[in-house]
């Protein structure tokens, strides 16, 4: 499996997290600058059935991008997006992220009991 090029990810999300507007209208208020993430599937603390209870934002760190995954509890993890093939990485916590193929369209991230399912382009290697 090879995530064929991890920028799409961050572009998707990128594009998922833009809005329709006010016809353009931009304001430099706090909260003109909160954005409300991208839903996604997971299935945490061990659940099979995957829900769309968390929400993927994206943000820069340095050259690379960082994903922070929400829980509706207010719980988190973040991921970086790798240029090595494999589309993510756990970015901070001593658990490491495991990347699968969820379908031709995304991929299944789990880190410890927690699943997430997450746009990316897939290709073979």
């Amino acid at each position: 499996m090879r995530i064929s090029d991890p920028r799409w990810l961050a572009g998707a999300l990128a594009l998922a997290g833009c809005s329709g507007g006010q016809g353009g209208e931009q304001s430099d208020t706090p909260a003109a600058a909160e954005k409300p993430g991208l839903s996604i599937d997971c299935a945490l603390a061990g659940a099979q059935a995957f829900r769309r209870d968390c929400t993927v934002e994206q943000s820069a760190a340095g050259a690379g991008v960082i994903l922070t995954l929400r829980h509706a509890d207010g719980g988190f993890r973040r991921l970086r997006v790798t240029q090595d093939g494999n589309g993510v990485a756990s970015a901070d916590g001593a658990l490491p992220a495991e990347v699968g193929v969820a379908g031709s369209d995304q991929i299944e991230v789990r880190v410890g009991d927690d699943r997430y399912r997450l746009p990316a382009t897939v290709g073979a290697r």
